[in-house]
């Protein structure tokens, strides 16, 4: 048995996508938003988004932290690291309505995860696995090669972003 190589290693932060074609631990941490993960079932590579919002209202710049435009956007770098639509399947995680964030009031949490369920169907890419809503964040982390991902949830209801 010879030494496994050191996987590569990528923290998420809110409002990023990352998507490489070597393999990665992705991980985050989440609260109200929503990570999705786009993984390639034949070409074993995939990325995940940290979205913040659900929709970029049109002001100021947009960027991944509004969940329509971090889709598109993850699509698009999932695809241009050689994945196949068509053998694209998806996991989302998070969008707890966590207290003491103010933000539970706007039910950001389930927006944010109505968001992402809409558009996935959209693109008709199947969700095989989601752990969503609550009242507790969550910690994620992805294999990008085999599409495995390990999830942590907090026993607080105040968790992560």
């Amino acid at each position: 048995m010879g030494s496994e190589e050191p996987i590569n290693k990528h923290f998420l932060f809110p409002g990023t996508i990352f998507a490489d074609p070597l393999e990665y631990q992705i991980s985050t941490v989440l609260g109200s938003c929503v990570a999705v993960c786009l993984w390639d079932q034949m070409v074993r590579r995939g990325g995940m988004n940290h979205m913040m919002l659900p929709y970029w209202n049109g002001e100021g710049l947009a960027t991944p932290k509004y969940g329509n435009i971090a889709m598109e956007r993850l699509l698009a770098k999932v695809l241009s690291i050689g994945c196949r639509r068509e053998y694209l399947v998806a996991k989302v995680f998070g969008g707890a309505n966590v207290s003491g964030t103010g933000l539970e009031v706007f039910m950001i949490g389930d927006r944010n995860i109505t968001l992402a369920m809409e558009m996935l169907e959209e693109f008709r890419i199947p969700v095989v696995a989601k752990d969503v809503g609550g009242r507790v964040g969550r910690k994620i982390i992805m294999n990008s090669e085999t599409g495995v991902i390990l999830v942590g949830k907090g026993r607080k209801e105040t968790f992560g972003g």
